[in-house]
């Protein structure tokens, strides 16, 4: 895991608002620190539905909001047509960072529909175009390594649709480090477009990122845009050990794509973000916000939501700050379970920390 300067500053209470906006990576794309997800826009089960996406988008872009993110996956193509027809009846298209993704299949019968080859990229991308209605995407995605495609097509791929004009930046999402760090690397050789972020799983449940991708990250210049900073539900507060995840999204019938199974480490960290939220007067899911905004490299963490008052509360993660001893207790019980091989040898023999700056006041990480 990344060392981080013990001796850093105590306490940060500058916080970023919804109408203070980072680069993305190496690009001069200004994004929200809170971006939206749309993979709550449908029709069944737990998503959002038409009037209840309407009126979520309309909200995101009241409070300021600007990068909003889809896949052509979604609820198959229909979240993107949903997506374009919103950001139509707005006119916000020009004021939007756009961003979608590629690579799942979209044709069961067709060997080629899915991946991230260049055949599939390049279809890919003219239908996601078709249904959100626009000329291009601000953002394009791989969706998921295919453990098939190289990445020199990928990112020669990416280098071409760039200099048409149908993408502005390119980005991967769940992909390895070390293939992230091939990526950005031949980009850069080859004077290619570079990877401006990588979209990966990142919460208080899930900080294994911190091992490899998120060292890569920093030291090739891409941002981390987090997913599932709720843990997939689990952060929200709506579960405790003596309710389970049973009911709502994490009930099993619910349909939701991510079944959670927490086991006695997770339930640990639950515990201790609702202590923390205690402590602050806040949600634990504003907390658990809260914390992985300030987080290294992190900008546009995406957030989905089914009601706009549930947008509202988890906005207002970035109406307070987050104090150190309350962040070192949420670093602490958050804490990965065992460190592998050769991290273990480093925690063993641990080199000069690195200092890393703040996100919320650039002085080194408090």
């Amino acid at each position: 895991m990344l060392a981080l300067d013990p001796e850093s500053t105590p306490g940060c209470f500058v916080v970023a608002m919804m109408d203070e906006y980072f680069l993305l990576g190496p690009t001069g794309l200004r994004v929200s620190p809170l971006g939206l997800g749309t993979m709550t826009f449908g029709a069944a089960g737990w998503h959002a539905g038409e009037d209840a996406a309407r009126a979520i988008f309309r909200r995101y872009l009241d409070r300021g909001g600007n990068f909003v993110d889809t896949a052509d996956i979604y609820s198959g193509g229909a979240a993107e047509e949903l997506l374009g027809r919103l950001i139509r009846e707005t006119g916000a298209r020009d004021r939007l960072v756009l961003a979608t993704k590629f690579g799942g299949p979209t044709d069961p019968t067709d060997p080629n529909a899915r991946g991230n080859g260049r055949k599939h990229m390049l279809a890919a991308l003219d239908a996601s175009l078709r249904r959100l209605g626009t000329d291009h995407v601000d953002v394009y995605w791989l969706h998921l390594w295919d453990r098939v495609s190289g990445p020199e097509e990928v990112m020669a791929t990416f280098d071409a649709l760039v200099r048409s004009g149908k993408v502005r930046a390119a980005g991967l999402s769940n992909v390895p480090a070390w293939w992230a760090a091939k990526a950005q690397t031949l980009a850069r050789h080859r004077g290619w477009e570079p990877v401006a972020a990588l979209q990966l799983e990142y919460s208080l449940i899930e900080r294994t990122l911190e091992f490899e991708h998120l060292p890569a990250a920093l030291d090739l210049g891409m941002s981390i845009v987090p997913w599932s900073p709720l843990g997939n539900g689990l952060l929200t507060g709506k579960y405790s050990r003596a309710i389970g995840p049973g009911a709502g999204r994490l009930a099993p019938d619910s349909g939701w794509p991510l079944p959670v199974d927490p086991d006695d480490r997770q339930w640990g960290i639950v515990d201790a973000l609702r202590s923390v939220a205690a402590d602050l007067g806040r949600s634990p899911a504003q907390v658990a916000l809260r914390w992985l905004a300030g987080r290294p490299a992190v900008t546009g963490t995406l957030i989905g939501a089914t009601t706009v008052e549930q947008l509202d509360a988890n906005l207002a993660a970035l109406s307070f700050g987050l104090p150190r001893e309350l962040r070192e207790r949420l670093d602490a019980a958050s804490a990965p379970p065992a460190l592998t091989t050769p991290h273990s040898l480093f925690a063993r023999f641990p080199a000069t920390p690195r200092t890393v700056p703040c996100r919320e006041c650039q002085a080194p990480l408090c």
